[in-house]
């Protein structure tokens, strides 16, 4: 793609990025066939192809001149699950130029009172978890009031009411604060542990079965004192400097870990926050302070399933007849190209895996864009749900909470859980909740262990 901005112009790093990554462009169109808005919605701006022309023509403009409504408005409606990026022939970086746009909308751009004072509010409590544990025990009160207020135009609101879990888990995970969880048996390895912000207060099993299935294997375990949110959040409603405050955080105290001893990687068990992290060492890249600490704690953060993938964890403890049907999180499978792993372990612990159709397709979550924009979220929620029921699997799994929520919200009869608790499950570990029912269908393994390996590699 011809671009045609001026030398003065290019003297922004944030232009100059933006200009590397337009040249690559080369208008073929592939990426409209995979683009989740552009399956529904059907407008050429609302795919990557049509944004890229938007988001050209925004920057060309120059900064004196503020960002037009069209282009806001498209760019509001990309889900940023980066499926484009994963067909594109070209290579583009499209993931880098929405973040270089969202920050100039943010920074340049006019929204309605409204609006602001919505992503406003999302900003300040999701990525605080006693706050957002005191939001979520008050959505109760609240519920009643939805209809009320998507007649009067707070859709996004009664989006976040709908989202909110009918019972909240009162209590903390286990292993949130400062500590580590060592196993008893010889230690092999020694991880941190992201725990992060809205999964520990929606689903704090996720961390605990996360460690105890790598301590049950020789992993030490750490979990850092004063980590926190990615960054993710407010990274993708254009905040960049309040993103940056949230990675400089976590970059300071991870890396006194690191410095303190070995570390053999950062564990981190939600497929969205992990793109973040994987990319620290990009988006501080031009910070003298923290460009090396970061460039390192990305090289490396693993995702649970690519790093138990790497460890072998060898023959289940309980065998299993559930059929799973394995929902690929677009972070996982299109942010950081994590594909074959969770489905290779699943099938190890014994489980019948089989693959949603349309997986390249995202539900909806896609971090805070099922409150910001709930009419075309629920539609693709719609079209997942059904493709799931298709599969007639006893259990979703998944690994991430956001794809969790947004499915498990409401119109879905079969449980969803995270694929580190079925491991776990199967390993060992209790049953996770809401599976009770399915109790019977695992049991302990009465062949001796030789012959379950054996089976294993039939």
């Amino acid at each position: 793609m011809q671009t045609n901005f001026s030398a003065e112009q290019l003297a922004d790093p944030r232009v100059a990025e933006a200009d590397r990554i337009l040249r690559r462009c080369v208008h073929c169109g592939l990426c409209t066939a995979v683009c989740s808005t552009y399956v529904v919605l059907g407008d050429e701006r609302d795919s990557p192809r049509g944004r890229i022309y938007l988001i050209k023509d925004m920057l060309e403009r120059g900064r004196e001149r503020a960002p037009t409504q069209q282009v806001q408005h498209h760019l509001d409606r990309c889900l940023s699950c980066l499926s484009c990026m994963t067909t594109c022939p070209s290579g583009v970086d499209y993931m880098h130029l929405a973040d270089v746009a969202r920050a100039e909308i943010e920074e340049r751009g006019t929204r309605s009172f409204k609006e602001q004072t919505i992503r406003r509010l999302l900003a300040a409590i999701i990525p605080y978890p006693a706050r957002f544990r005191l939001a979520l025990k008050a959505a109760p009160l609240a519920r009643p009031f939805i209809p009320f207020l998507e007649r009067i135009g707070f859709k996004e609101v009664a989006a976040m009411l709908r989202l909110a879990p009918t019972s909240i888990v009162t209590r903390e995970g286990r292993f949130t604060g400062p500590g580590t969880a060592v196993t008893h048996s010889e230690r092999r390895a020694r991880v941190i542990l992201a725990t992060g912000c809205a999964q520990q207060v929606l689903r704090p099993d996720i961390n605990d079965a996360t460690i105890r299935l790598l301590a049950r294997r020789g992993v030490d375990v750490v979990v850092v004192n004063g980590s926190g949110c990615c960054g993710a959040v407010v990274q993708h409603m254009g905040r960049e400097e309040e993103a940056k405050k949230f990675i400089r955080r976590n970059v300071d105290v991870w890396s006194k870990e690191i410095w303190r001893g070995e570390i053999d990687a950062i564990i981190v068990n939600a497929s969205g926050c992990g793109t973040t992290v994987k990319d620290y060492g990009h988006l501080m890249r031009n910070d003298p302070a923290y460009a090396e600490k970061a460039a390192k704690v990305s090289s490396l953060t693993k995702d649970i399933s690519e790093f138990l993938y790497e460890y072998q964890l060898g023959a289940p403890e309980r065998w299993s007849s559930l059929r799973v049907a394995y929902h690929s999180a677009c972070s996982l499978q299109h942010g950081q190209r994590v594909h074959d792993e969770p489905r290779a372990l699943l099938k190890q612990a014994g489980f019948a895996v089989v693959d949603v159709p349309e997986g390249h397709i995202c539900c909806g979550s896609a971090g805070t864009y099922n409150i910001l924009q709930p009419e075309i979220a629920g539609q693709l929620k719609k079209r997942k749900q059904d493709n799931i029921r298709s599969t007639r699997a006893d259990v979703v799994a998944a690994g991430n909470i956001g794809c969790i929520t947004q499915l498990d919200s409401d119109g879905l009869d079969t449980p969803l859980v995270h694929t580190v608790e079925l491991l776990d499950w199967a390993y060992g570990g209790p049953v996770p909740a809401g599976l009770s029912h399915l109790s019977d269908f695992v049991t302990d393994v009465p062949r001796p262990r030789r012959q379950v390996e054996d089976f294993i590699e039939t």
